[in-house]
Parts: structure tokens; sequence; C-alpha cells
């Protein structure tokens, strides 16, 4: 693997003392993406959808930190996916304005499925135009929060939220079964089996309650610059309009807590809150197994729920941290080729079959289930028959990142969790592209939703072995 090459960062300094070499800097900004052109398609869901309306803006949410040897810049994008192509771009663009090498950069996805839609998956593609200028909006982003780096402390805990998350995958009962869009019924895993329901008996694995963040505030006044937090939480829902659901609202209500907004700080960089999706593809926040009777809410009453709720637990994080004018950053990068799924030629020509005997909506889109999934094993024929799968390791201070371009299942994170090779630990899915789910696989011979073929998971069903070695490897690197 090639060395990275070493970044002189010059940036002016107000500080009535030198700022050495190996000194922090830290910078974040938070850049708009919201469609200009509205309606905008959205995603999430098996049928395409139209937004015509903005709750609340899509961002860019950055933070760069740097030591003077090196510079890392991470993003999370207000996005349900954000395909490779896009991070690529918006990272070379980004690269050559700041010089900051394109593999020190993490560009992730909330999940969010009430955002305009950039990665096609099922019946929903993006808008060309909107996808166009993406890449530019991003590096924007990446290039300010470079350009925002001061002399910073930075520093990193965790606390737990366990009342916001619950395993979606729940175990039939051996008298049970249910048939999938291939005509099986020997799936042993059922997603969302409706509250309390009688055809199942348990969730079919833990959940990761930890709400991890890495925090950045001013050298001088302690002005808090960043809060970057992660939980494995899928995402929350419930408003009909282009929205960054909770992962917005928990950006606002850390600024909120922390007072970023105090007219001492005026004239100065704003506070960016950052919310990164954890590994979470297993994971929501209905708990399946809790009252039969619950009260239907407001469109975005549970946003802000979940939001106080993770809120309250990043902020007891904050008060134990232990900040840090010095530290050692590093990263590590590979693309690793992974199979791909495919039909086979029988299975195209049922899948066919299946297309040529449905019939379409009003609104031209299939809501037949097996049809869905027919015209995905078409398009999945187009695939090459391995692809490239990057991932990442980064290193800030005694805290270490993993990246994976997944909907990664939450075992995934907890067994790297379990062998991390510093102080802490937390994994970013849907990051630097989207491959689709990542389950196990020991989910995989469960079978359900997240290991159906499609566009939205289609890897081999040793991907999840695979990726979790090498990325074991690349923490250890970084650790050195």
């Amino acid at each position: 693997m090639r060395l990275l090459r070493p970044l002189l960062v010059l940036a002016v300094c107000s500080c009535t003392h030198a700022i050495a070499a190996d000194e922090l800097k830290a910078g974040a900004f938070a850049q708009d993406i919201t469609p200009t052109h509205l309606p905008s398609p959205i995603n999430g869901n098996m049928k395409g959808a139209m937004a015509s309306t903005v709750n609340d803006p899509m961002h860019a949410r950055c933070l760069a930190v740097s030591n003077g040897k090196e510079e890392l810049i991470l993003c999370v994008v207000d996005s349900c996916m954000i395909p490779r192509e896009i991070c690529e771009t918006a990272k070379a663009m980004a690269a050559k304005d700041t010089g900051v090498p394109a593999s020190h950069m993490l560009i992730s996805a909330t999940h969010s499925h009430t955002c305009a839609t950039m990665t096609a998956v099922f019946q929903s593609d993006p808008d060309p135009a909107y996808l166009a200028e993406l890449p530019a909006r991003i590096a924007a982003g990446l290039a300010t929060a470079h350009r925002n780096l001061e002399p910073a402390e930075i520093a990193w805990n965790k606390d737990s939220d366990p009342t916001q998350v619950f395993n979606r995958r729940w175990l039939l009962k051996p008298d049970q079964s249910v048939e999938n869009p291939f005509g099986s019924k020997e799936d042993r895993a059922l997603m969302n089996p409706g509250i309390q329901s009688p055809r199942v008996s348990e969730p079919s694995g833990p959940v990761d309650p930890e709400v991890c963040i890495l925090a950045a505030r001013s050298l001088g006044d302690h002005r808090p610059i960043a809060v970057l937090a992660n939980y494995s939480l899928h995402y929350v829902g419930g408003l009909p309009a282009i929205s960054a659901d909770y992962y917005g609202v928990f950006a606002n209500e850390i600024a909120t807590r922390l007072k970023a907004g105090d007219a001492r700080y005026a004239g100065k960089p704003a506070f960016v809150g950052i919310m990164s999706n954890g590994t979470s593809g297993n994971i929501n926040n209905v708990n399946f197994g809790g009252p039969s009777t619950i009260r239907k809410k407001a469109p975005g009453e549970q946003i802000r729920a979940v939001a106080t709720s993770v809120g309250d637990a990043a902020m007891r994080a904050w008060d134990k941290l232990s900040w840090k004018a010095t530290a050692p950053l590093a990263s590590a990068e590979r693309d690793i080729n992974l199979s791909v799924r495919k039909a086979t030629a029988a299975e195209g020509k049922e899948a066919q079959r299946t297309l040529d005997n449905t019939a379409k909506d009003k609104d031209g889109q299939f809501s037949d289930r097996k049809a869905i999934y027919a015209r995905e094993a078409l398009l999945l024929g187009s695939y090459p028959d391995q692809v490239r799968c990057k991932l990442q390791a980064h290193r800030i201070g005694g805290l270490t990142i993993a990246s994976i371009p997944c909907e990664v299942f939450v075992e995934i994170g907890l067994d790297l969790k379990k062998t991390m090779p510093l102080e802490e630990h937390f994994t970013i899915s849907l990051a630097n592209g989207y491959n689709g789910y990542l389950p196990t696989p020991e989910h995989h011979k469960l079978g359900g939703y997240e290991t159906w073929r499609a566009r939205s998971s289609y890897l081999e069903v040793d991907a999840s072995t695979k990726i979790t070695a090498q990325l074991k490897e690349m923490l250890k690197e970084v650790a050195k």
C-alpha cells in the first residue's frame, strides 16, 4: 500500500502562542444541498415517490481535523444512500482545492428515507440535473471545512441510549412460514413482523445502543466547533416532505444544548452538529415486542423524540470528555473485489415472464412484489460479476473509525468494537458509495428482506466476512 504524503496546512492563528507542528486544528461547515427544483424524487421505498415541499433542508455536514502532518475531512450527507461516483468526484474536486488526499476524506449518507434520491434503487430514479450539481456542492462543503481550520482541541467518548433501537428481524415460529418474492417458503426471518405478532418468537439478533461522539472546540475560548456522533439506528421517518429526519434535528439539538449560537461567538464559523449512521442494517425504531396499543403520532413527533433522547446521551458523553490539543491522525484505504449474486439464465427467463404478465399501476410502477424483484433481477444482469467495495479506517487520537459502503448489520459493528485496537471505535455505514445490505452469512441462511437479491442487496454471501477481516487489518495499521 502506498504511503500517504505528508501535508503542510497553513492557517491564520489569532492565539497568543506559536502552534507546534503536531498541535491540532479543526474546522467545520454545513453545506446546503437541498434540491433547487421541486418536485424531487425521494427514495427509501419499493415505489418511487415525489416530494413537492421541503420540511427542513438537506446538508453535507463536514468536519476537518489536522495536526500539521495529516488532515482528515469527514462528511455526512443527508441522503438515503449516495453513489460511489458522486463521492469520488466530490473528493477529487476538494482534493484539488485543498491539497488533502481523497483517501483522507470520508463521505457517507445518513439513510434518511425523505431525502432527494441520489442512487437508483427499486423504482426510484434520481433527477439527472440534481446529480450533476451535487459533487460540486459537496466538494464546497469539504473545502470550506478545511478553510475553517483553527487551533483546536478534540475529544471522544460514548454513552448509551437503548430506548430507541430495536432489532427489526424476528425469527418465525417453527410452525410458521412466509413466501418470499422468489416463490420460496424457506425464510426463517421476518422483517417488521408487526406489534406482538403471533407468527414470530424473538428478535434474530442484538442491538448496539452506544452513542459515540467525536468533538472539537476552539483552543482559545473553547467555542464548540463540531460534534460528530454515531448511532446504529436505520432512520425514523414519518414526514411527507423532504427532510433530513432525526439526523438534522439532532444537529440542531446539540447546537442548542451547547449554546453554540451564543452572541460571544458572533463572527466565528457556525457550529456543526453531525449524526452518522452506525451499523443499523437490521435495526429500527419500532419495538415489535412492545405494547399492542400505540398512540398514533403527528408527523415529525417521533423524529423529535428520538433526537432529544439521543441528544441526552450525546451530552452525557460530552460531560465526560477529556480534551486533547495534540493527537496522531492516520488513514488507510483499500478497494476489495466482491462477487455479485445474479440470477441464473433460467431465473432470468422466469423474471422476464413475470414482468410480461404483470400489469403496472396507473403511476407506471409495479406494486406486485414478485414483479418488483423480477425487475431487479434483470437490472442486476447488467452489473459486472465483481464490484469494487471501498473500505476506510481512520485514526483520530485514541479513536478509530471504520467505514463500509453498505447497510451494515449490527453484528458486524459489534464485532469491530470488540476487537478495536485503541480506546474507542465506531463504524460509519453507507460511506464512500453504496453496495447494498451487508448481512452476515448466518443472516443469509435465515433469509428475509435484507438478503433478497436486488440492487439493494447483491453482494456475495461471504462479503461481510471478507470486509471485516480487511478492516481489522486496516484498524491495526492506523493504530500503530
